[in-house]
């Protein structure tokens, strides 16, 4: 291994987390919207939904992301592994999240093929540029301190992404649509793919790969495979991202049902009513459109700030007490706090934003320490093994956070669908059953807190602790010399 300082510039750090700005308005608009959009924008019943979300996502996880870190690992070139990567996808990446939202006029039988299509083809980009830029974090720096102050500037970016579109992303679509959803969300998307495009370039141009194996450190296929089957750590970490990002789809993608639905319309109005007021006298008027869009909107806005404000607290903990230890607290504590809308009634809303917030600030606290964690894990085979297969390494959690947003999606559409709840085509009006409203409920309680709570259960197995994350730093720095 190349052993070239390992300090890294807040330039890079600021270059590096845009990729991951870039990533997640794709990202999170698959997560927020991706059912609503079938559902109520592009005319799909909640069934036929949850077959081609959970069917596409299965294909991609288990074939799409074995295979792009498989080439990834083994591509050469004067700008590294993983930068060309990132290079040669940014702009596909942003046509494909453009026609994946696009509404064509076809047939139902047409909408379901082109769904599946476009779908297939925005996983396929994803992979492509979002597993390369992720391991490219395991090779920017071999550090772990300046590995996770990256990853703090990387999820604090994640955060701005996240606020936009589970903020505003809604009420703009109903404002430049003029009511019209297809319309709308397809002029917001043409302006994330542009801006997105160029942020993935920048993260090109701005960093550098510097752990680099030495020409004689040559694996196959087969023997990185075994290397991770034969890694405990590995194992449980794979395992553990599935469970988080099943809850993180579920939960996503239920509000919108859940203000929807079960939210009292004039409660809800009564407590925003001062914060729509000041956006309005602002000049931001797409919050007045609508109360439940905007509560919708603020609601998330709530947690998300308070996520940004966990994230600043996350390095000097995991500094302290280990990355695991820290992971399972804040996540657990979390957790409580997204169950508790179980015991909420529909006119509770001051209680409702009270817990966002809360949840907001302790799952903040672990989520820079899932990426960082899973480099870890990469230096734990390298250390332990004596070859370094990082792409494979991040193909194979990437595996785990496209089955978990497949199944947690999926989940999503088929229990909203068992509850009876009838979608809806364009600006058509539906009075939905009354079992809706529980069904709504449920998917933002109950059935997310289960996959975050096994997933801490995991947590307990994972045995790279802040002693042997000490050791394994070290090992690896007297090798590289």
């Amino acid at each position: 291994m190349d052993n070239q300082p390992q300090k890294i510039s807040v330039i890079e750090k600021v270059g590096y987390s845009l990729g991951d700005l870039a990533a997640n308005l794709v990202f999170q608009t698959l997560v927020t919207y991706l059912t609503y959009f079938y559902t109520d924008i592009y005319g799909l019943k909640a069934e036929d939904a949850s077959v081609i979300t959970l069917t596409v996502g299965l294909i991609a996880g288990f074939g799409f992301n074995p295979l792009i870190g498989a080439l990834a690992d083994r591509t050469s070139s004067r700008w590294g592994k993983f930068r060309p990567w990132i290079l040669f996808t940014a702009v596909p990446l942003g046509i494909a999240a453009l026609l994946a939202f696009s509404t064509p006029h076809f047939s139902y039988q047409g909408k379901m093929i082109y769904a599946a299509v476009t779908y297939s083809l925005l996983l396929l980009l994803y992979a492509s540029n979002n597993l390369p830029y992720a391991a490219l974090s395991g090779v920017i720096t071999g550090d772990m301190g300046e590995r996770n102050s990256i990853s703090s500037y990387r999820f604090v970016a994640v955060m701005f992404a996240q606020f936009f579109v589970q903020v505003f992303m809604l009420p703009i679509i109903l404002y430049v649509g003029h009511g019209d959803k297809a319309q709308g969300i397809e002029t917001v998307m043409t302006w994330l793919a542009v801006i997105g495009s160029v942020m993935l370039l920048i993260t090109f141009f701005t960093t550098k790969e510097r752990i680099i194996p030495k020409p004689e450190q040559k694996s196959s296929l087969k023997e990185d495979l075994k290397d991770l089957f034969q890694n405990r750590p590995w194992i449980i970490m794979l395992t553990v991202t599935a469970f988080i990002f099943i809850t993180l789809a579920m939960k996503g993608g239920s509000y919108v049902y859940y203000f929807n639905n079960y939210v009292d319309e004039n409660a809800l109005k009564s407590f925003i009513s001062p914060i729509t007021a000041f956006f309005n006298s602002a000049g931001m008027n797409f919050f007045g459109e609508d109360p439940k869009s905007a509560g919708f909107g603020l609601f998330n806005a709530g947690g998300i700030v308070m996520m940004i404000l966990g994230i600043t607290f996350s390095k000097k903990l995991a500094d302290r007490f280990g990355k695991r230890d820290t992971f399972i607290a804040s996540l657990f504590i979390s957790t409580l706090f997204i169950l508790a809308f179980i015991f909420y009634p529909p006119k509770a809303v001051g209680i409702m934003f009270l817990s966002q917030i809360l949840h907001g600030f302790f799952y903040g606290i672990s989520t820079p320490l899932l990426w960082a964690m899973i480099a870890d894990v990469a230096d734990y085979s390298e250390w332990k093994n004596n070859r370094r297969a990082t792409a494979i390494i991040f193909s194979a959690m990437m595996v785990g956070l496209k089955v978990g947003l497949s199944i947690g999606s999926s989940l999503v559409a088929l229990i909203i669908g068992k509850y009876g709840y009838i979608s809806v085509h364009g600006s058509e009006q539906v009075i939905q059953p009354e079992t809706v409203a529980a069904g709504a409920k449920m998917l933002v309680s109950i059935f997310p807190s289960i996959p975050f709570f096994i997933a801490c259960g995991l947590l307990l197995f994972y045995k790279i602790n802040k002693k042997m994350e000490v050791q394994i730093e070290k090992d690896l720095a007297e090798r590289r010399k």
